[in-house]
């Protein structure tokens, strides 16, 4: 039993039950040409391949490769009852040629399966070496790498590959699995200029199918030589039927509600207002203190006794997401007003709170990321000004609906936020508040809306929020020489990341 779970984690092996099997190649069936080939990459035991030949009895080249010996002598046998001349093999396919095996098949193609549901992280944790290089689709590199952007699906990579050597055939990319990375799959398609025919992403029950609790799909691709279909209708089943949005590329950017965009295209642009994201410390029994009567407790439930010096209110996802922002439960210790200061000053300014660092020294040399290697001593990231701004506009990063928030400072101390946060830093409670109307406005809220896939692991981060011009949506609401001001000394101030400029006294004369 082990070695079987061992075996789904390393390859992903979640083989495709003869039911859904059968559903999806009737789909297909009903909805492209009969293929001259069909081709398996990753066939398992063969349920899907045999579904396909059933679907398209008129097929008279299929081929099938699997890592597992076991399974590709067992879907020999089932397979050649449908379709003897099928050319089942043991195989790698991260070592298989795939270019060159497919320019030799006959087309129409038809290439189905359902690749490994794994990351290349995950794949790492355990030593495999089932995995490709360690190259990523979007070519993520520095921080973004180091810090979690660079895992990517094993399956992504797969199916990114197969859509470019598919790119010069006439064929259809058939695949189950994830619908983030169905959607990654097609932004890199579209992006790079893959002559996509259509494209349909039909949803599945992957709890009932697989026993995993994750959104998925059939992801359908039809490929054809002088196509430029840019956008992709999302199915709620195995049907052409009762069709759901329509995702599409625009504007270089892959967006959930293509009709809903267009609308509202005109708030898509640049914002002098920068989005942070809140401190990354991964340390939280260390770093973040519960007040008591008698002091602060750690959460290893030791008490604490350390100088106010570097303690700042703390607001989790939870609180910004369900609006408890009345009193902060929790402190945050903020050993650096910017990335990368000397840390070694808390020694001499706060000799409690150094000597409470040190004790939990091993804690905080074991963080996993890489990102505090080369770095001053308990090092914390996502630090600058904007931390210590008095007033913020925040939302939670985890949860799907976009409730913005105000979050003041407490007993003349500016709060602070865990990474899982983003917020715009503001001098007043009064631009505070005009952020807050601009931001939670029905133009505002369908505009992200347009752009959010309320599916991911993390439905809001700093890229999408970063998308909407908060200059044109005041416009948008009649309130831009209001913001206008605030732009304005932002700017002559520096702060918060505004680009400087020249003070110009005459303008508000």
């Amino acid at each position: 039993m082990l070695n079987d779970r061992k075996q789904i984690a390393e390859f992903g092996d979640f083989q495709t039950p003869p039911q859904l099997a059968e559903a999806v190649c009737r789909l297909l069936a009903e909805s492209i040409p009969c293929p001259a080939t069909i081709v398996e990459p990753t066939c398992g035991v063969g349920n899907l391949l045999v579904a396909a030949l059933k679907a398209f009895p008129t097929t008279k080249q299929a081929f099938g490769v699997d890592i597992n010996p076991e399974y590709v002598a067992k879907a020999q046998q089932r397979v050649e009852l449908e379709c003897p001349t099928a050319d089942l093999t043991q195989g790698d396919f991260f070592s298989t040629n795939w270019k060159q095996f497919l320019m030799d098949c006959a087309t129409p193609i038809l290439v189905v399966g359902n690749p490994p549901w794994v990351t290349n992280t995950h794949l790492s944790k355990l030593g495999s070496l089932n995995s490709p290089d360690k190259s990523n689709a979007d070519g993520v590199s520095g921080y973004e790498a180091i810090s979690g952007k660079s895992n990517f699906d094993i399956s992504e990579w797969m199916l990114i590959r197969l859509l470019d050597w598919l790119s010069e055939h006439n064929a259809v990319l058939a695949m189950l699995c994830k619908t983030s990375v169905a959607r990654k799959v097609l932004a890199y398609a579209w992006r790079s200029g893959i002559q996509i025919q259509s494209a349909s992403m039909h949803l599945i029950d992957a709890q009932a199918s697989f026993g995993v609790s994750v959104d998925a799909c059939l992801l359908v691709c039809v490929l054809a030589p002088a196509s430029n279909c840019d956008t992709c209708v999302v199915y709620p089943n195995l049907s052409k039927h009762n069709s759901g949005s329509k995702i599409g590329y625009i504007d270089g950017q892959i967006v959930a509600d293509v009709d809903r965009y267009l609308h509202w295209r005109s708030l898509s642009g640049h914002s002098p207002f920068r989005w942070r994201s809140g401190i990354k410390h991964d340390c939280s029994a260390v770093m973040e203190l519960k007040p008591t009567s008698t002091g602060y407790i750690n959460g290893m439930h030791e008490r604490v006794e350390i100088e106010d010096t570097y303690l700042f209110p703390l607001f989790k996802s939870s609180d910004i997401a369900n609006d408890r922002i009345d009193a902060p439960k929790r402190y945050l210790l903020v050993p650096q007003r910017r990335v990368g200061d000397d840390t070694h000053v808390i020694r001499q300014l706060a000799p409690k709170t150094w000597a409470y660092l040190e004790s939990h020294g091993v804690q905080m040399e074991n963080r996993r990321s890489t990102i505090y290697k080369h770095q001053p001593r308990f090092a914390v990231f996502g630090v600058g000004d904007y931390t210590f701004g008095p007033w913020k506009v925040a939302v939670s990063g985890l949860y799907k609906r976009l409730a913005f928030r105000i979050v003041p400072s407490f007993e003349s101390k500016p709060s602070v936020m865990d990474d899982t946060c983003y917020f715009l830093a503001c001098d007043t409670e009064e631009e505070a508040n005009l952020l807050l109307h601009l931001l939670s406005s029905e133009p505002s809220q369908e505009f992200y809306s347009s752009l959010l896939f309320r599916d991911s692991k993390r439905p809001i981060t700093v890229d999408l929020l970063r998308r909407l011009d908060i200059r044109a949506l005041a416009q948008e609401l009649g309130c831009e020489e209001r913001l206008a001001e605030f732009v304005y000394l932002r700017e002559v101030s520096g702060r918060y990341g505004a680009k400087r400029r020249a003070v110009q006294p005459a303008l508000f004369d």
